[in-house]
């Protein structure tokens, strides 16, 4: 496999490197549009044409090192994903490493956002999506994309941003002063700050590509028209790292579009930014 971003060696290796990024290319219970276990092949064609001096923090990240790892290969049942995500996830929090993940479909989440909750019961999930993803159960499985936050919901501090889609079914669940419509935030500010302050010291985020609008990011398997715009995601999440300890975060759900690389090379801008975010406004 090709290192991240076509950095040199000496920043890829594993015991020089801060950041791990495990790709796990699982698309077995979306129901729409499929594609999204080619993301992490055209998310890594995209990186390496990608300039990696970031203006905004004056800082070139991947010196802290990025490892990608071995791909994890699930394409079992949701529950054998669900488990075996669980556990990659749970051994890549206890490196002390910052551990990335990238899908898929959303439903990887579960696994990995259930190994953060047991290391850290404080902690906050911040979820980024077109959906509200609530679901108890989905086409027989608990393990849906469907269902990708329905834990989380029940067992972590549930902040939800862009939501502009979901099932009735899924209201007994929804925390209203926690979610953050797309409609509600549109145009506005002060949703930002007021997400933050309902936050945790410790927050990992989840981000379904989805939450930004079809007009950027069309490759998705289900876009929802009136997504989050570029300047809006990259300001919000700025500020979330600037105030909060970000421990782990994933994308997920790319699904590649033939001959349209722009949604690809927006993601890898996406995933370099929220490591410059996470590494570098610190030491500024």
């Amino acid at each position: 496999m090709n290192n991240f971003a076509g950095i040199e060696d000496e920043f890829a290796a594993y015991g020089s490197a801060s950041v791990l990024l495990q790709s796990i290319p699982y698309d077995g219970t979306s129901t729409w549009g499929k594609g999204a276990d080619n993301g992490f092949s055209a998310f890594l064609d995209a990186a390496e044409n990608m300039e990696l001096y970031d203006i905004e923090t004056d800082s070139e990240v991947y010196k802290k090192g990025v490892h990608i790892l071995p791909e994890l290969k699930v394409n079992h049942s949701p529950e054998a994903v669900f488990e075996e995500t669980y556990r990659v996830a749970k051994k890549m929090i206890e490196t002390g490493k910052f551990p990335t993940f990238f899908g898929g479909e959303h439903s990887i989440s579960i696994g990995v956002i259930k190994a953060f909750y047991e290391q850290h019961s404080d902690i906050t999930v911040l979820h980024l999506d077109a959906h509200a993803d609530l679901r108890s159960d989905y086409n027989g499985t608990a393990y849906n994309h469907a269902c990708a936050l329905h834990d989380a919901s029940k067992n972590t501090n549930l902040i939800q941003v862009g939501i502009r889609s979901m099932d009735s079914s899924e209201l007994a669940y929804l925390n209203k002063e926690k979610c953050f419509f797309a409609e509600d935030i549109y145009g506005q500010d002060e949703w930002m700050q007021k997400s933050i302050d309902l936050m945790g010291d410790k927050v990992y985020i989840s981000f379904d590509l989805d939450a930004l609008d079809p007009s950027i990011m069309p490759a998705t398997g289900t876009p929802e028209p009136g997504g989050l715009d570029w300047n809006t995601c990259i300001r919000y999440l700025r500020k979330v790292f600037e105030q909060k300890n970000v421990l782990g975060f994933d994308l997920v759900e790319l699904a590649p579009i033939k001959g349209n690389k722009a949604p690809e090379f927006l993601v890898a801008k996406l995933y370099y930014k929220m490591l410059s975010y996470k590494f570098m406004l610190a030491s500024k």
